[in-house]
């Protein structure tokens, strides 16, 4: 019962905004859905069909939406949220938010230098940003500009291979690596077909014209990449340099990820002495073999309805994923969510499960 004779704080005289922190050319985009447009603008079509599209008929990307719409909000009211505060803790570190930035393959070409972007924005804002192996700058770089930067992992099923790799991102300083468990063969992405983007890159007449037609990205990124860089290489898959991007031996030096399986998990478990994250589960049997291969983390994903198409939202597993979690586990693994934007596989929802209780 409400004591209406207690005495009350009266609320201050006026109330000071902070001021705006966006930059003034930015101001006019509100949410994620105002870039896009600027988006498919900028950069050509064969990139900005590369972000936006899923596999095939992209079921499984507009499943990730359509599971999102179907909850809602069920607000309390009336309580003091002076004190309120979003920051979260995920492998000892407290990030700002319970979200991040997750990997992006080739993110240099959409932006300039774009993985230093990222990993920078990530640092100022206090979230998790996780560099991918199919980036073109060097992940000793990225270090260098965010020293609580994650390295995500495209592996084939090959110890030789995956053991000079690990002990690459070791040494370099990073303190999390990330297996991706969902790319065993090539994805079918029509929409990359329809667009003219291939791998590797192939110059034809269209894919000219697509790049003439959008001087702010000839000239605003790769012009200047080549220019001050040289050529784009995949610098992240190996404990090597990789090949350029517009190499014919692209896909035979990707190797053969079909034969990756748990025992190679276990072989970087036994390798790696800092957290280990396995990213594109689905399944509950898989979250259970994960914890038993020793590993500190899982990612759920369906690779934001890039890989495999009709796979269904991680949000549909994630309830009985973190259900069993807490009624069964010894040992706390960190279980952590994908959530689709439209423009790519976005935010990465770094919070431990536990039980949720209304406020009163």
């Amino acid at each position: 019962m409400l004591d209406k004779s207690a005495a009350l704080t009266p609320p201050p005289p006026t109330v000071n905004r902070a001021p705006p922190t966006v930059p003034p050319a930015l101001r006019r985009y509100l949410c994620l859905d105002d870039f896009e447009a600027a988006a498919q603008r900028r950069i050509p079509r064969f990139l900005y069909g590369y972000i936006a599209g899923g596999a095939e008929t992209d079921a499984a990307l507009r499943d990730n939406r359509k599971a999102f719409d179907e909850y809602g909000f069920v607000p309390r009211v009336l309580n003091d949220v002076s004190g309120r505060d979003q920051t979260t803790t995920l492998f000892g570190k407290t990030y700002a938010s319970p979200f991040g930035i997750p990997p992006m393959g080739s993110s240099a070409l959409c932006a300039y230098r774009g993985d230093i972007v990222l990993t920078r924005a990530a640092a100022a804002t206090r979230v998790p940003m996780i560099l991918s192996a199919s980036s073109l700058i060097t992940l000793e770089d990225v270090r260098r500009e965010n020293p609580d930067a994650w390295y995500q992992a495209y592996l084939a099923g090959e110890p030789s291979r995956i053991e000079p790799l690990v002990d690459r991102v070791a040494a370099a300083g990073y303190d999390t690596f990330v297996v991706t468990a969902d790319v065993p063969v090539p994805p079918n992405r029509e929409n990359n077909i329809r667009n003219g983007f291939r791998v590797p890159m192939a110059i034809t007449p269209r894919l000219v014209w697509d790049i003439a037609s959008h001087p702010h990205w000839l000239f605003g990124c790769w012009t200047r990449t080549v220019t001050n860089h040289g050529m784009p290489h995949f610098e992240n898959m190996d404990a090597q340099r990789g090949p350029p991007v517009l190499a014919k031996n692209l896909m035979r030096n990707i190797g053969q990820r079909d034969q990756l399986a748990w025992k190679h998990v276990e072989l970087i478990r036994r390798r790696w002495k800092g957290k280990l994250v396995v990213k594109g589960l689905i399944a509950p049997g898989d979250a259970r073999i994960a914890r038993e291969s020793g590993v500190d983390g899982v990612m759920l994903s369906n690779h934001g309805g890039r890989q495999l198409d009709y796979t269904v939202s991680a949000l549909r597993t994630l309830p009985e994923i973190a259900a069993w979690h807490r009624m069964d586990s010894a040992e706390r693994l960190a279980v952590m969510a994908i959530l689709p934007a439209r423009m790519a596989e976005a935010g990465v929802a770094p919070v431990e499960p536990r039980q949720k209780t209304e406020s009163r």
